[in-house]
């Protein structure tokens, strides 16, 4: 993470960066990419705006500050732990790069009934103006995305290791980059109360 180190050299008081991720499925190949946007207080209850393969942290985060993970999640633990990140005040930024690849086996932690039993419950604790706010907040992250993404990115190569080539990496090609992540449409808990 050559990109990730001269970043934080370059900028000394920022203590977490965000930054963009490739998704890929089991044998390594090209779902999409997902760029990072900066977690808002309000909007991170109904969008959560980035992999947790693509954050990364100071060790003052955690050493100096004490922000760990609620270890009572098993699903959303990166959510209420970046949401703590953001009412301290911790001075994150975005690195707009590829730097991390998210694997897509279909039998995902977040796909399980667990995820769906959390879920339910940062709903129950959801403030009721952010859950009446709701479509405001979806509709405002899109507008963040298309922001973010409003210049097409080209083609690109990456390389990574794999299951078959655990040893040395396999190289792909992204033929046609797209940020639509195509057979995830992640299911919202439906409200109870």
């Amino acid at each position: 993470m050559k990109r990730v180190h001269e970043f934080f050299e370059a900028n000394p008081n920022v203590e977490v960066v965000y930054t963009d991720s490739i998704v890929i499925n089991s044998d390594g190949n090209y779902i999409c990419h997902r760029p990072s946007l900066l977690p808002r207080k309000s909007s991170m209850w109904i969008r959560f705006p980035v992999l947790t393969c693509g954050i990364f942290i100071r060790r003052s985060v955690v050493q100096g500050r004490g922000i760990v993970f609620d270890t009572q999640w098993r699903d959303l633990g990166d959510y209420w732990w970046v949401r703590e990140l953001v009412l301290r005040g911790v001075p994150m930024s975005v690195l707009p790069e590829l730097t991390s690849v998210f694997t897509d086996t279909g039998d995902n932690m977040n796909l399980k009934a667990n995820a769906r039993r959390e879920a339910k419950e940062k709903w129950k604790v959801m403030p009721r103006w952010i859950k009446l706010l709701q479509p405001y907040f979806i509709a405002q992250t899109r507008v963040r995305l298309a922001m973010r993404t409003a210049s097409q990115r080209q083609p690109f190569d990456y390389s990574i290791f794999t299951t078959t080539s655990p040893s040395q990496r396999t190289n792909f090609h992204a033929a046609q980059p797209t940020t639509f992540w195509k057979g995830r449409l992640i299911q919202r808990p439906v409200p109870t109360n």
